[in-house]
């Protein structure tokens, strides 16, 4: 029924830790980033990715543990769903490995904890606590090898045992480093809140007694001392190890360091407030604080005689707002954000110098579509795997808030811009000897002259006012170097052959009759040129340009383009203006081999042409651009020069030009230069579209050259560049810093610009103020064009683009914006505004009608040009009149509606509580007549919806605030009217991941389509997934091809798939998916072994692996 593909994979990281993981003699950073584990290692340029992997479930928690017989550190994870397990790197697999497995700790009788989950292991290395219920510790006894002990035993932890606490609501806690001679037992300190809301700190020893077999056996945490009279601001633990032993503990406006042994408490206040939210340890004196603004601090202790007589707090500077700190090494440390770009940072005497930025587009709380492109003809793919289609994101939170691009694409980064050249027309490379395996010339053309740029190895440019012999006063259609060490240039006059040693022209030819030659194409033994636009002429290069031979194309009308290809030396390939025709000529007579129409129409003709071998093992590939941006392609037979097996897809809606960059293996790929530049290539056995972010070029040729190896020169409307191109297509993610919280994204393709609504924190004199502003941005550069500011402590809570009705009832597009106040002088309501905002065609914004209403505007939508407002315990559709609006009709929800999906003339409302309700809104059928919202339809379950999306007839999908998707529809065919408005689930899964904007899409799929897509989501933890409904034919397949690949791929940690993406709430767990198919594990067939694959195969029921992966295939093409 449901199928879901990841497109953006989660960037938000809460854990992170350095290991010795991979070798004994290299530590390793580990990330953990929602259901995925990233192992990185640290060079000399900073952090490399060495290993990733996906996990069943939601990382919660890491620690690293040391075994006596294993040369390298354990890994120990936790999951949201209490699965605890071991891994290990096996150097021959070059993967990670399960030791031991924990399965489900969760305890159904105790409260999941109230803060974070938190993992400790006890110095002496004998014990780890968990904490992961309130009034429960979970103790495991790290094993030590003994008389019954295995190997493997040996290497792993032993049974969890629990121990209860009076203390609730805990802070933080951690293990005290234990004093020599003096402390027995491990102790576990505890900071919690107790049920007269007083901090409070207890010390707890540890005891621990072994079962015998079959027995985990038992423990007991005693209470040692306890102390309850602490800033209420305290937050955070620290243990002190040797020398002074100990503990420190954080608090907004002081550090205390308390003695464990005599329980005295020496308390030092802060300079400056603070909320401290991370903390890490750089050596038995020195930590690294960070706090809620980013601010990285040096907190030192001051020691005299072992003895801490107080401590020094130095401010460094500012990164991201912290959730996790790794000291790393060499005064490098790691800052992964939640709500920021995770950081590596140096730290210096000076302060602190960030070094490397892993971008992160979570929490992605709005976003919106634009650059919507389409296809046509005889294939059908999603918008955004073409790269046709940006999702941009309101992502980060006050100073790390920002907007983000997110586009599937090729990524392209620049070398080297030479400077501003405006009207580039044409580039060409060239080596300045023959015997050069690189170019070293770059030539650009111009309409009326040529320049010359020559590179050296040491990275320095050359203009040359000559270069052997070359017109430089004309502008080149064509210039390469050939056989002879010798260099062609063509020129609209004449076509030269000259010596790259001496300059001198070894050949010339010149058109008679003085006529211009208008486009001319090359290979190593032959030229073609079009003379006068209907004449044709094949120009020998081995024989100082003689005329093969000659022909005019009158009868076809002018020739638009022509290409001589490399792949088949005896053939060229012409386009012509009027017919609209492709025609395939033999080179030595001109003879027209085979003629194809492209179009019809007059206007839609071919503009540039390429053959060339795209996929390996495959014919050469013919590709032809259009004038409207449509590119067609064929298949050429090279023993008949037959082409065959036409396919169309649009690119734009201007025609392309065509520059061939090579690749390995003898296999090139294609820049197609427009309006969205894409490139083209084959992966797979089949043809990609990859779009291109380089959206400006207007030129390109390959330069390979010895300073630049590999690279491409790009020319755009203002300047000449060199790039590296990426060889395929991946996800590119584009930051606008805002430095506030982007609410709310709006886009207006009318206007060319966004809405945006931020929220700044500021703080004034140890005071945090808060403001709310609605921007208009330019959708190219991002530009601030204009802003509204708001009341203070008012907040933006919805922004839409809305096509409205006026007074007149014409319809006019407005930005609507939804407010709340955070502080009301009636504290039982809380007060809101609603704002029609339109765009003046200075690209001003002006308020042309505002309201204020009794509750916050959580969300807003139009229906029959009106306005619908979704208030705290209402959903109200208002008119505009004017300076007015005017309530038209209001519906009560259960509790709260937090989201709205408009369909025609129904509204899906998410509940805060109580899942899905739907209305259908009808205007007056006769004058005087009354506007009615009527319950049509409600799911009467328990779920805290976050968001809602109509997504195919009488069906939505709901997410919820636990992590779950539900697919409901609605039964028409119901034997009763209690049955015909009940939502049914259809389809439901954990996703893991809380999400909070669903956005429809519109995409028409082919018959045959596998899977037709209908939303895009953005998650918390930065997150974004397409979701499609499965074909009614393949429904069964996919979701036998799950099970089989579930039962044949294991997870770290051998957490069963069902049991991980099983439905799950407060309410209710489910043992399984329901009719909901997971892409991600999908496409993991085209990894799998050949066997296996096979395997897999047989289980279904289908025995063609090749069928198979071919409709694997075409799932991962969809995004």
């Amino acid at each position: 029924m449901a199928y879901l593909a990841p497109i953006h994979r989660p960037s938000s990281v809460r854990n992170a830790l350095r290991i010795k993981l991979l070798s004994p003699d290299e530590e390793s950073l580990v990330v953990a980033k929602a259901n995925r584990l990233e192992i990185y290692s640290l060079l000399n340029d900073g952090l490399v990715l060495s290993h990733s992997r996906t996990l069943y479930g939601k990382v919660t928690m890491l620690e690293r543990l040391q075994f006596a017989q294993s040369p390298t550190e354990y890994l120990f994870v936790g999951t949201d769903r209490y699965m605890f397990f071991t891994l290990s790197w096996d150097n021959e697999l070059q993967q990670l490995c399960t030791q031991k497995t924990y399965v489900d700790q969760a305890d159904k009788t105790s409260r999941d904890s109230q803060t974070q989950d938190a993992c400790h292991v006890d110095p002496t290395k004998q014990y780890m606590a968990l904490q992961l219920f309130d009034g429960v510790i979970t103790i495991l006894p790290l094993v030590s090898k003994g008389k019954k002990r295995t190997a493997s035993e040996a290497l792993s932890l032993g049974e969890p045992v629990p121990a209860r606490i009076t203390e609730f609501f805990v802070r933080s806690s951690c293990f005290l480093y234990p004093r020599e001679g003096i402390d027995a037992q491990p102790r576990l300190a505890i900071l919690y809140e107790d049920n007269h809301q007083r901090i409070c700190l207890s010390l707890k020893s540890l005891d621990y007694t072994a079962g015998g077999a079959g027995d985990p056996g038992s423990a007991s945490l005693d209470d040692v001392t306890a102390r309850d009279d602490l800033e209420l601001g305290a937050s955070h633990l620290i243990p002190v190890p040797a020398p002074a032993y100990g503990l420190l503990v954080l608090s907004e406006s002081s550090i205390t360091y308390f003695d464990d042994i005599n329980g005295e408490a020496s308390i030092e206040p802060l300079k400056d407030p603070a909320i401290f939210v991370t903390w890490t340890a750089i050596d038995a004196q020195r930590w690294l604080l960070a706090d809620d603004y980013g601010r990285l601090y040096f907190l030192m202790l001051i020691l005299e005689d072992n003895e801490v007589k107080g401590w020094k707090l130095d401010l460094l500077g500012i990164a991201s707002r912290a959730s996790t700190l790794v000291y790393l090494n060499n005064g490098l440390v790691f800052v992964g954000s939640h709500q920021g770009d995770s950081q590596l940072v140096r730290i210096q005497q000076n302060g602190a110098q960030i070094l490397q930025s892993l971008a992160n587009v979570a929490p992605i709380l709005d976003f919106t579509i634009m650059d919507m492109g389409n296809r046509s003809g005889e294939t059908h793919a999603n918008e955004y795997s073409s790269g046709q289609a940006r999702i941009v994101t309101g992502s980060g939170a006050f100073q790390d808030g920002s907007l983000r691009s997110i586009r599937s694409g090729v990524g392209m980064e620049d070398q080297g811009v030479l400077g501003e050249m405006k009207h580039i027309s044409d580039l060409f490379p060239l080596r300045s000897s023959g015997s050069m395996a690189q170019c070293d010339i770059l030539v650009a053309a111009f309409v009326n002259e040529t320049r010359v740029f020559q590179f050296t190895t040491s990275y320095e440019v050359e203009e040359k006012e000559e270069f052997s012999g070359m017109a430089l006063t004309e502008g080149t259609l064509h210039a390469a170097n050939i056989l002879g060490n010798c260099l062609l240039q063509v020129t609209s006059s004449k076509v030269r052959i000259l010596d790259l040693e001496s300059g001198m022209a070894t050949a010339e030819w010149s058109p008679r009759d003085a006529r211009n030659i208008t486009v001319a194409s090359a290979n190593e033994d032959h030229l073609v040129i079009s003379v006068g636009g209907y004449e044709i002429i094949a120009l020998d290069l081995s024989k100082d340009l003689q005329v093969i031979t000659r022909r005019s194309f009158s009868d076809d009308g002018q020739i638009a383009c022509l290409h001589v290809p490399t792949v088949c030396q005896d053939v060229c390939i012409v386009g012509f203006w009027q017919s609209g025709a492709v025609a395939i000529i033999r080179l030595t007579t001109l003879e027209i081999l085979q003629r194809v129409v492209i179009s019809e129409d007059a206007v839609n003709v071919p503009r540039s042409l390429v053959l060339t071998q795209l996929v390996a093992n495959g014919p050469p590939t013919l590709l032809i651009a259009m004038a409207n941006g449509e590119v067609i392609t064929f298949s050429f037979d090279v023993m008949s020069n037959i082409l065959s097996g036409r396919k169309a897809t649009i690119l734009g809606t201007q025609g392309a030009t065509f520059k061939v960059l090579p690749r390995d293996n003898g296999l090139f790929n294609v820049f197609a230069i427009c309006e969205h530049s894409s490139l083209i290539y084959g992966t797979e056995g089949r043809i990609v579209y990859a779009a291109v972010t380089a959206e400006e070029a207007s030129c390109v040729c390959p330069f390979d050259s010895e300073a630049y190896p590999g690279a491409v020169a790009i020319a755009t409307e203002s300047d000449l560049r060199i790039a590296l191109v990426d060889t395929e297509r991946t996800t590119h993610v584009q930051t606008l810093k805002v430095k506030e919280t982007v609410r709310r994204v709006a886009y207006s393709s009318k206007v060319k610009a966004f809405g945006i609504g931020t929220i700044a924190r500021k703080l004034e004199g140890n005071y945090e103020t808060v403001r709310s502003s609605l921007r208009l941005c330019d959708e190219v550069l991002f530009k601030e064009l204009d802003r509204i500011e708001f009341e203070d402590e008012e907040l933006v809570e919805s922004c839409i683009r809305a096509d409205l009705r006026d007074g007149s009832g014409e319809l006019v597009e407005r930005f609507v914006v939804g407010t709340a106040h955070m502080e009301t002088p009636d504290q039982d309501t809380v007060r809101g505004r609603i704002f029609v905002i339109a765009v003046t065609p200075e690209r001003r914004l002006k308020i042309v009608a505002k309201l204020s209403v009794m509750g916050a505007c959580r969300a807003l939508g139009v229906i029959d040009g009106n306005i619908v407002a979704a208030l705290v315990k209402t959903v109200v559709v208002y008119s505009l009149n004017g300076p007015d609006l005017t309530k038209l009709v209001t519906y009560r929800t259960s509790t709260a509606p937090i989201a709205l999906s408009i369909s025609g003339t129904q509204i899906a409302i998410a509940d805060l509580m109580k899942s899905v309700s739907v209305v259908t809104y009808s205007r007056p059928t006769h004058p005087g007549g009354s506007h009615s919202l009527v319950e049509v339809a409600r799911h009467f379950a328990t779920a805290w919806g976050t968001a809602v999306c109509h997504v195919d007839d009488h069906t939505w999908l709901e997410s919820d605030a636990e992590g779950n998707l539900m697919v409901l529809t609605q039964n028409l065919a119901g034997v009763n009217a209690d049955d015909r408005r009940r939502l049914g689930v259809v389809a439901e899964m954990r996703l893991g991941e809380m999400v909070n904007k669903i956005q429809k899409v519109e995409v028409e799929g082919s018959g045959n389509a596998v899977v037709v897509p209908k939303a895009f989501m953005g998650t918390v933890d930065g997150s974004i997934y397409l979701f499609a409904l499965i074909a009614p034919s393949k429904q069964d397949l996919l979701m036998r091809l799950q099970q089989a690949i579930a039962f044949c791929v294991q997870s770290p940690g051998n957490v069963p798939f069902n049991t991980y993406r099983a439905f799950k709430n407060s309410v209710r767990e489910a043992e399984e998916p329901f009719r909901f198919v997971d892409g991600e594990l999908i496409e993991k067939f085209l990894d799998c072994p050949g066997t296996m694959q096979e395997g897999i195969c047989e289980k279904v029921g289908m025995v063609d692996v090749e069928e198979m992966r071919a409709m694997v295939e075409s799932l991962r093409r969809i995004h």
